[in-house]
Order: structure tokens, then C-alpha cells, then sequence
């Protein structure tokens, strides 16, 4: 019998699971719990099991989460970790230290088949889409990793820190891949994320970010809506065409259209808009004057990011005072804007930079539009 990663199911799948071996669905909290909260990666662990389920779960069922490939430090603080989620492959998961939160940016697949133009990520090319335990065990992980780097100061267990304040307080699925083409595992992992047996965040503090990938977008609506940050990059449909191809498929008036219906049932009553500052290509003010007109009966927020460069982008970051001049126009239309700071430009670790080696790139260019049907 083939064993089952434990780490692939939420509540109801692991009631699922116990009950298919004869045992009480009450089970599926007590082990979700030693899982998620306790961290447990042994099932000797889990000493309030009957000492026969003990014995007999290894013989159906294992606790795999991912395994350290590498591991950076920033000056900033920020950690990178590249973690192994089978042969050839690897992903990258970052972890964001502020004064008022901690975030965790995961990964969602090996690559990217977006190819969007000044992403690093896409440019390697798209293997496979990750497994929910896959994506659920970087939070595992990187709660462990975290916890494990102070418990010698007694001052962090489970965590939390010393102030009993979580030290991962938001997750974003910012990471490498694209969430929505990875729908049905990246709804388990989020389920996980919220469930007051597992991690429980709120779905304010829980953001998956999209390229746009329109029904997907209306079946997260439906299905689990959290925080939603959009990569829009560009404020009209040729220009969106070239830097974020997908465009082509689920042009800007669609796009547009989703986000309005999302804001219904949304946790929070505005999207984000995220748009990465290319100098020259997008930060002019007539881009600011072609952004609000498309964003006038939406209520949003823009998120300014600069551009991260890489070898052979084709692009540089705008210069700081345009970057600037861009946020006091939008600003002063009476929209929220931001400008994200840059954070682990030393180790890579920065937006559009994961860029963990995969091993087979011949696959983005016939998966790209694919993915997205």
C-alpha cells in the first residue's frame, strides 16, 4: 500500500482519510493540530494517539514536508530558503521581517509558464505545479526553521515569540509560480492556512497574488476568498500584452470586471494592484492618467514596485523621484499607493528574483496558454 503524505490534507480530507482506515474523524483534529501547530514530523510524537495508531500510521501514511536545499540570510533580515520537493526540483520561499508583522512569501509551482517580461522567475521556464503539501509545508517549514533559530534564548515555541505574537503573521503567495493555475492545491494549502486547528490566519492576512487568470479568479470568489493583490504592470492592453502575455488571453475589461465582482465577497473592500516600475516603459504620467481612468469605479490600491534587475532583463528600475512623482499623482487623485522597499536584494530574494534552478524549460512556451484555459 502506498503511504499518504499527511501534509496533503486539509481537515476534511484528513477526516476522509481516518475514517477509510476505520477510525473517529475526531482524530483528523488531534493530528492536524500536532502537525500544524505543534510542528510534528513524527507520529511518536503525537502522545495523545492511541499507542496502536501510533504503530500502525507509518505503515500508511507519512509526514513529508520539504527539505533544505539552501539557505540565505539578508543584511535586512530577510531569509531566503530553497527547498527540495523531489528530483530536480526546487522552489524558493521567502521571510520577511517588519516591525509590525512577519511575512512568508510562498511558492505555488516549480517555475513559472507565464512568461511575464521582467520576471526572473518566468524566464526559467515551467516544470510542474506543486502538491498542497508542497505549498502548505513552506509555512511548516518555515515555522520550524524560525522557531529553531532562537529556542536556545527560550525566547520562541510553536511560532510564537516571546510576547505570545506569531512570528509568520501573514502568508502571500507572491512566490514562484502563478497561485491560480495551481487552483485546487493552492485552495487546500489556504484552507490550512485558516483553519483554527492548523495556522488560523485571517483571510485578510492571507493575499494571493494573480496575473489575472479571470475564472479562476470567480471560482476563488466562491470557493475561498482571501486577499487578492493582481500584477497588473500596465494600464493599457498593449502595453499589458507585452509585459504580462496572458493579457492576450484575459484582456483588461475582463480583468477589471473580475476584480469588481471579487470585492463583493472579499475579505478586504479594495484590490491590490501591483506594478513594477520600468524606467521608460510604464512610470510616465500619461501611464498614471491611463491607470486611473481604468481603475475609476474600482476601489483599490496601488502597490509601486521597483524594478529588480537581472542579467539580460532588457530593462532598468525607474529612478527614485519618478517612482516618487508617479505615487503623488495617484495620491493626489485620491487613490492609496504605496512604494514597496526593497528587501533581500543581496541574497536574490527580491520581487520577480526566485529563481531556483529547473530542470526542464522546453515546457513554457507550449504550457503557457494551456495552463490558462
Amino acid at each position: 500500500m502506498n503511504r499518504v503524505n499527511l501534509l496533503d490534507f486539509d481537515l476534511p480530507g484528513l477526516v476522509a482519510f481516518f475514517e477509510s482506515i476505520g477510525e473517529k474523524p475526531f482524530r483528523a483534529r488531534q493530528v492536524l493540530q500536532w502537525l500544524h501547530q505543534r510542528g510534528a514530523d513524527d507520529f511518536e510524537q503525537m502522545t495523545d494517539l492511541a499507542k496502536s495508531l501510533r504503530i500502525r500510521l507509518p505503515e500508511v501514511a507519512e509526514i513529508r514536508p520539504p527539505v533544505l536545499g539552501h539557505e540565505q540570510c539578508s543584511s535586512d533580515g530577510t531569509r531566503k530558503w530553497l527547498l527540495e520537493v523531489g528530483p530536480n526540483n526546487r522552489v524558493e520561499t521567502v521571510f520577511i521581517p517588519e516591525d509590525d508583522r512577519g511575512t512568508l512569501c510562498v511558492s505555488s509551482q516549480v517555475g513559472c509558464a507565464l512568461d511575464c517580461a521582467f520576471c526572473s522567475t518566468g524566464k526559467q521556464g515551467f516544470n510542474r505545479n506543486l502538491s498542497a503539501a508542497e505549498i502548505i509545508g513552506q509555512l511548516w517549514w518555515a515555522n520550524r526553521a524560525l522557531a529553531n533559530k532562537v529556542l536556545a534564548n527560550q525566547t520562541l515555541a510553536h511560532g510564537f515569540d516571546s510576547k505570545n505574537e506569531r512570528i509568520i503573521s501573514n502568508v502571500v503567495l507572491m512566490g514562484m509560480g502563478e497561485p491560480l493555475l495551481n487552483f485546487e492545491n493552492t485552495v487546500t494549502a489556504v484552507s490550512l492556512m485558516l483553519d483554527d486547528h492548523a495556522y488560523g490566519l485571517s483571510r485578510r492576512r492571507v493575499t494571493i497574488s494573480t496575473s489575472g487568470i479571470v475564472p479562476a479568479m470567480d471560482r476563488l470568489r466562491e470557493r475561498l476568498p482571501v486577499a487578492l493583490a493582481v500584477s497588473l504592470h500596465a494600464p493599457n492592453d498593449a502595453l499589458r500584452d507585452q509585459l504580462v502575455p496572458v493579457n492576450r488571453k484575459y484582456p483588461l475589461k475582463e480583468l477589471m470586471s473580475a476584480c469588481k465582482r471579487y470585492i463583493v465577497d472579499g475579505p478586504r473592500d479594495f484590490i491590490t494592484f501591483e506594478y513594477v516600475m520600468l524606467d521608460g516603459v510604464n512610470d510616465q504620467p500619461e501611464h498614471v492618467e491611463q491607470l486611473l481612468h481604468l481603475t475609476r469605479d474600482i476601489s483599490c490600491k496601488f502597490n509601486l514596485i521597483p524594478f529588480n534587475p537581472f542579467p539580460n532583463s532588457g530593462f532598468k528600475r525607474s529612478p527614485s523621484e519618478r517612482v516618487r512623482k508617479f505615487a503623488s499623482q495617484l495620491i493626489e487623485a485620491g487613490k492609496v499607493a504605496t512604494t514597496r522597499k526593497t528587501r533581500g536584494d543581496d541574497i536574490d530574494a527580491a520581487c520577480g528574483q526566485l529563481a531556483g534552478q529547473v530542470e526542464d524549460k522546453s515546457k513554457r512556451v507550449i504550457k503557457r496558454m494551456e495552463l490558462a484555459a
